[in-house]
Formats: structure tokens, sequence, C-alpha cells
């Protein structure tokens, strides 16, 4: 069954009906606000639950053990959530069996990155009145600004407009992103209510963006000595790597949307030109650029390809650095060929 993401957020209890949720789509935050929300409720009504998480290799690589866990009990609880993570059509049969079952007292959650029409995983969901498909687009600039006056709400700090911009924009479009800068401000601010520009722009270390927007352009547009020169810089800084990657994937969405318009349009000018929301003059060139670089199936393939990235990041922190700089290094060297 297809439910609208707008409809879970405003009254998720109405679709506690299902025990079968996909969530696919680029946006990471919004996918977990739905499955922390379906948690919470699920804690209402159940003291004993059993958590667990799986990848999709996991599943592929011991498929007997992972319908062992869907359909065995528990000793220690009456109500097992199962997220599924990195879930793609290559575990479909599993998915489907399952469904087919309905197996009680349990609740799964699968994660999937984005799925064409075509994708046999989304066509189950879709179609299954049991299950519920929700697509996680990301967030526009009209719901994180509302997103950021209600938290902020709850412990009535008045802040700007200009403010609220501002920590929008620090976002990159994730919602995540933005909740942690307003945790930071809730922090800071405990009996003060009233925040300045100055104060914020301190507090969110937004002067320091400058380097990763160029690091990130500089990457796509295969520019190998400009991104040689800014990359010790970063590589020997305590870099936020997640959010590295949330600024790459902002720009490659960016950047498919307009390789679609190109179907009815060729005047690429026209195209950069008339996006919304407006493209920064400086950065108007650098993608007209790229856009000549990267095709759209090749900046299809980035998208899994940062996706997949994040995940080796977080399973190996202490790899991470290389991993993370070795992607971007293979990204820009791919962009100079193709150029």
């Amino acid at each position: 069954m297809i439910v609208k993401s707008y409809e879970i957020e405003k009254k998720i209890t109405n679709f506690f009906k299902y025990n079968f949720f996909l969530l696919y789509g680029e946006n990471e935050g919004l996918k977990k606000h739905i499955k922390e929300s379906l948690k919470n409720i699920l804690n209402q009504k159940e003291t004993d639950i059993e958590e667990l998480s799986l990848f999709e290799n996991e599943i592929i690589g011991n498929e007997e053990n992972f319908y062992n866990t869907v359909f065995s009990s528990s000793l220690f609880s009456k109500k097992k959530l199962i997220t599924i993570h990195n879930a793609t059509d290559k575990i479909t049969k599993q998915i489907k069996d399952i469904l087919n079952k309905q197996p009680e007292n349990i609740l799964i959650v699968i994660f999937s990155n984005i799925l064409e029409k075509k994708s046999k995983l989304r066509n189950i969901f879709e179609v299954d009145s049991q299950a519920a498909c929700i697509a996680c687009y990301l967030d526009n600039n009209r719901d994180l600004e509302m997103i950021a006056r209600m938290e902020l709400k709850k412990k009535q700090i008045n802040v700007s407009n200009e403010i609220i911009s501002l920590l929008v924009e620090k976002s990159n479009n994730d919602r995540n992103n933005l909740k942690n800068e307003i945790e930071k401000i809730k922090s800071f601010s405990l009996n003060k209510k009233n925040l300045e520009v100055e104060e914020i722009k301190s507090l969110i270390n937004f002067s320091g963006e400058y380097k990763s927007e160029n690091f990130v352009n500089e990457c796509l547009c295969g520019n190998v000595f400009q991104y040689k020169k800014i990359m010790p810089e970063l590589y020997s800084n305590t870099t936020n790597h997640i959010y590295l990657l949330r600024i790459l994937s902002k720009k490659i969405q960016r950047l498919l949307n307009i390789k679609k318009l190109q179907k009815n349009s060729k005047n690429i000018e026209h195209l950069v030109e008339t996006m919304r929301p407006p493209v920064f003059w400086k950065e108007k060139p650098l993608i007209k650029r790229q856009l000549t670089i990267w095709s759209l199936d090749n900046l299809k393939k980035i998208i899994y390809e940062i996706n997949d990235t994040e995940v080796l990041c977080k399973k190996n922190p202490k790899l991470s650095k290389i991993i993370f700089f070795n992607f971007f290094s293979s990204l820009c060297n791919k962009a100079k060929n193709f150029s």
C-alpha cells in the first residue's frame, strides 16, 4: 500500500495496523524519524520488545538464519522490531516469503536507497494491502523551516527569520543535520530565550562551510590540482565525513534534477538560470561544467556509492578517514577522465 510520508508523520497511529514498512529514498533523516516513531508507539503498547538490525548482505549470506530470526519466538520478549538496512531487489524473494506467511508479533522496517518504479521490492509493497510503502524524498526548505520553528518553539526559544534560514542552509536538506544544530542551540540557550545571529553563527560553525563546499565542487569538476590543494587541510583536521557526504549528495541530486529536465530542453544555460531554489551565482559555471562531465547514469551510481561509503565509514570508524578520502579521490579522477 502506498502511503505518503506527510500522512504518516501527521498521525502515525493510523498506520500501525501494518507490520511491514518499506522506507526508500535519499532522506535518511525522515526514514529514521518514521522508524523511531513506530518504535515509540510499540514501546507504549508492549513492555518487552526485542530489537534486531540486519543488513542485506547478512540475509543473502545466511538465509536460513534470517528466517529463523523472523519466525522463531523470543524467550524474553513478546514483540520483535527488525530493521533491514540497504535493501535492494536482491532480497525480494525472502521478503515476499515473509509477507505471504504474515508472522505475528513482529514489526519489520526496511530501509532502501532510491528505488526505480520497476523495482520488484517496491512493487511488492505498493500492491500488498498488509504493508506500507513510503517514499522518503529530500526535505524542501519549507519542510525544514517548519521543523526548526516547531522544535525551537517547544523550548520557547525566539529566533529571527535570518537564523531559521541559516539553520536550513546548514542542514543540507537533511533533518538529522538540522536537529543536531537545534540541539546545540537548546543546550546553549538554557534560560536565554532570545538569540542573536552572530551567536548562532559561532555556535554552528557556519563560517567553516566554504572549504567543504569548495572541496566537493572541485572534486566533481575533476580539478585534481585544486582538490589536492584543499584535501590535506581537511585530512589533518577533525572532518565530519558524514556532513561532507551530505553536501555531495545534495549536489548530485541537484545535477540529477537538471539532467532529467534536459530531456525536454537542451539549453543548459536556461535550466541553470531557472532552477528552484536559485543557484548561487558563483556556483553556476561549476554546475554547467559538472553537467557536461557527468551522465545521468553515472550520477545515479554516485548516489548508491555515497550510501555505501557512509555505511563503510560507520562500520569501520578507525578506517573511516581512509575510506572517505579514497572515495572522493576516485570520484575526482573519474571526473577528470570523463571531461
